[in-house]
């Protein structure tokens, strides 16, 4: 059980690092291309902080754990929002540009409405549902590259606002971090999933619970290391645009990749259900699935209302994840 709790943090550790190395050697070579600080945060950032995701739930998946793949995305799209976006956003609100908001939030929320429906009427994840749901993060790639290539020269107005310039690697010392980072990230995944389930085990805890609370709260550090440093630096579009982008790959890579690999279905995967008015409804039907919706617009509308974010959303998000 000590050697099991041991590789757990040791797989945390990795994560973390890992998802570090990533992010800092795919932005380098992104800010080579000047592309835009919030399209950076929407992309490869975003892909770079949700690996961690992605391997625990694809790893996950192939040992047939599905409760442990659809737990962890739902539940760092929790983390997510409702922890670390809100504690940026109650620290230090930031200006945001609603336009690079749009696609990534529509994104999202179509996503949720198909993911859903499928959940709420058939409960059954089969292979094709994984393969459209990765076809949708196709087809948002596409949309952003696009965007990138079309305005090459458009900056972030945030950029440089410390009024330094950040010194420049070699293109390949930041592919030998991108490499490094995403090595790290796979071991440390494959550490994660494999103590955690032997902890579960141990002490009598669903694997859903577990993914739902600290296995998604681990795989979500690089998320919360990129919103700090982000915030440090004065790049709050950077961190906004990370987390959307995050929450959406959340939905449709790191769920469409698990899907495609160890299709499940919620009868079988063994989730809790909860009595209401007399019928059977699974739990994470109930509070985890609509919750991540919930916070989500919480974060998004009023960006589009008034541009901004505010403190009390930071403040109401936090006090519904302690609640939660």
């Amino acid at each position: 059980m000590i050697k099991a709790v041991l590789l757990f943090v040791f797989g945390l550790l990795l994560l973390i690092k890992g998802g570090d190395w990533f992010v800092d050697g795919a932005c380098g070579i992104a800010k080579r291309f000047k592309i835009p600080d919030v399209l950076i945060g929407a992309t490869v950032v975003s892909i770079g902080t949700t690996l961690p995701e992605v391997m625990v739930s694809a790893t996950s998946a192939a040992q047939g754990h599905g409760q442990m793949a659809y737990g962890n995305a739902f539940g760092s799209i929790i983390c997510n929002t409702a922890l670390i976006a809100a504690m940026t956003i109650a620290i230090k609100p930031a200006k945001v540009d609603k336009k690079s908001m749009t696609v990534p939030v529509i994104f999202f929320f179509v996503s949720a409405a198909i993911y859903c429906l499928i959940a709420y009427t058939t409960g059954v994840f089969s292979r094709p549902v994984g393969f459209m749901l990765l076809g949708i993060f196709v087809l948002y790639m596409i949309l952003c590259i696009r965007d990138a290539l079309k305005n090459p020269e458009g900056e972030s107005e945030e950029k440089h606002e410390d009024g330094g310039e950040e010194k420049e690697r070699s293109i390949l010392m930041e592919l030998f971090f991108l490499v490094i980072g995403a090595m790290c990230i796979a071991f440390g995944a494959n550490f994660l999933v494999d103590n955690g389930i032997i902890i579960a085990t141990a002490i009598g805890v669903p694997e859903a619970v577990i993914a739902l609370t600290f296995v998604a709260l681990g795989t979500s550090l690089p998320e919360l290391v990129t919103a700090i440093t982000s915030l440090a630096k004065g790049h709050g579009a950077l961190s906004v645009g990370n987390i959307c982008g995050a929450n959406l790959f959340n939905l449709i890579l790191v769920s469409g990749a698990s899907i495609a690999i160890g299709p499940f279905s919620f009868k079988d995967a063994g989730f809790a259900t909860t009595t209401v008015a007399g019928k059977e409804i699974y739990s994470v039907l109930l509070l985890d699935t609509p919750f991540s919706i919930l916070v989500m617009l919480i974060l998004t509308v009023p960006v589009f209302i008034k541009g901004k974010l505010s403190r009390w959303q930071g403040v109401l998000m936090l006090a519904m994840y302690a609640a939660y």
